[in-house]
């Protein structure tokens, strides 16, 4: 008679927790319905051409902020690193936004996924042309200062439309845009 009696009562919990299971499941499932609605809003509110997170324009460019950083397969530390950014400095486009993670391109088109952390909001570009010239003033006619030589990483201290001055190794300078990756053309930066 004891064994009927743990069985019933056996049976009866089982039954209880199956009702508290399925309550709690449709919970979750309300929950899950709940947390949808605004993910799906958020993305609704995303504008073309602006990032989701920040609400900057895409793409835009920004640099390495430390001295190497990780571009990775996906955005999360789970995703596999498919290339390392080297150069302080360099800069890069961003091409998308997901939370804390940047999609980011170097003037080759080499990248991936990179903390945000790693990055830096200061714009620098790289010279791609040989011997870019370096004036004192935005114009072709102006005396040449300096010369930089293919690769190298400057800071932006201002861009006109089609020139930027630029600073590297202590020299400073106008060179055209058409010589530099980092800047968009007709970009202005004051």
């Amino acid at each position: 008679m004891r064994l009927k009696g743990l069985a019933a009562a056996g049976l009866l919990a089982a039954c209880a927790m199956g009702a508290v299971a399925e309550e709690m499941s449709v919970r979750a499932d309300e929950a899950a319905d709940a947390a949808m609605v605004p993910v799906a809003k958020k993305e609704a509110e995303c504008r073309p051409g602006f990032g989701c997170v920040t609400s900057l324009p895409l793409p835009r460019f920004v640099s390495l902020k430390g001295e190497e950083g990780n571009a990775r397969r996906g955005p999360g530390l789970t995703h596999r690193i498919d290339w390392v950014f080297t150069r302080p400095g360099m800069p890069l486009m961003i091409t998308a936004e997901y939370e804390h993670w940047r999609r980011v391109e170097d003037q080759d088109g080499a990248g991936g996924w990179v903390h945000y952390a790693l990055l830096s909001g200061t714009r620098t570009v790289i010279v791609t042309l040989d011997m870019a010239e370096l004036r004192d003033a935005p114009d072709t006619g102006a005396e040449v200062v300096a010369q930089a030589e293919m690769g190298v990483i400057a800071r932006v201290l201002e861009c006109q439309p089609d020139w930027c001055r630029i600073s590297a190794d202590g020299e400073k300078g106008w060179v055209q845009k058409t010589a530099l990756w980092g800047v968009e053309p007709g970009e202005v930066i004051e």
